[in-house]
């Protein structure tokens, strides 16, 4: 059965990986007359997108991404940018 969400039902849902990884929070829907076009996802603390961008805020994750929405958004892992541990290290 089909179950349908408001679209303010989805302000602040907790966004993860279809792998498990903890995203970021759904902070803006992007919509066009017909339909939603994308989502922009806060970073937030302890999120993998946090680490994955140090200090920029979010990204837009395009609609097609998303394979799930209840309680919480589930998105496709290509959806996460590219990142290597190295990359958040510092060197001295």
């Amino acid at each position: 059965m089909l179950k349908m969400k408001k679209m303010n039902e989805t302000y602040d849902m907790k966004v993860f990986t279809d792998s498990g990884d903890y995203f970021g929070d759904v902070e803006e829907a992007m919509l066009t007359p017909t339909k939603v076009y994308g989502w922009r996802v806060r970073a937030t603390k302890n999120s993998f997108l946090s680490k994955v961008l140090g200090s920029a805020k979010g990204v837009v994750v395009p609609h097609q991404l998303v394979k799930a929405v209840g309680d919480i958004m589930i998105i496709a892992r290509s959806a996460v940018p590219a990142y290597s541990p190295e990359d958040g290290e510092e060197t001295a």
